[in-house]
């Protein structure tokens, strides 16, 4: 029995190499292995393509056709640095005198001067607020006051009640009557413009 044993030994340690070897021979490439093949054959069908659109007669290597065009562009760069650029000629000094259009315009009928209202007989007024109460008069009669103008404050009786206008003026040119528009309209003032005869 001892002798079977041992058989029974070796001929399990010879059947196990036996087994890793088939193991190894049936396991699958590694994936490494697939992309380096890939790559091989994209960059050899690459070269390939390059070749096939290279015109014929073309040495691909370097040789003494490339070495030719490269010294034969040099010199066509030496050449055109030689030649100087023609000078820029400016004819429109000597053109431009010498030419005349001839238009036919009528003169322009000349504006008569703007005259001054007061020379036509007429003053310029600028009511400053309407209020129905004394104080609310009195009040805006003295922000206008401290603006450096003049108000006046005059009562009027009317189909609707008494009313208390504050007034700026008489104006005796319209550039003293823009100033003070102007003071009031900063201050968020409205004002009414109003003509009026002279007496």
């Amino acid at each position: 029995m001892a002798r079977e044993y041992a058989r029974g030994s070796r001929s399990g340690a010879r059947r196990k190499p036996q087994a890793a070897s088939r193991n190894s021979a049936q396991a699958p490439a590694s994936p490494w292995r697939w992309y380096g093949a890939g790559v091989g054959t994209g960059a050899f069908l690459s070269l390939l393509l390059y070749l096939g659109t290279l015109p014929p007669g073309t040495d691909p290597g370097v040789g003494a056709g490339t070495e030719a065009a490269a010294a034969a562009a040099a010199g066509a760069a030496t050449a055109a640095a030689d030649k100087t650029p023609p000078k820029p000629r400016f004819d429109f000094y000597t053109m431009l005198p010498e030419q005349r259009i001839a238009v036919d315009v009528e003169p322009a009928q000349v504006a008569t001067p703007r005259t001054d209202a007061t020379a036509q007989g007429e003053t310029f007024l600028l009511q400053a607020g309407s209020f129905r109460q004394r104080e609310d008069a009195d009040r805006r009669r003295a922000e206008l006051l401290l603006l450096g103008l003049e108000p006046r404050v005059e009562e009027a009786s009317g189909e609707h009640g008494r009313f208390f206008r504050v007034y700026l003026g008489p104006f005796q040119t319209h550039a003293q009557m823009s100033r003070a528009r102007g003071l009031t309209t900063a201050q968020n003032i409205d004002t009414l413009l109003m003509k009026r005869d002279s007496p």
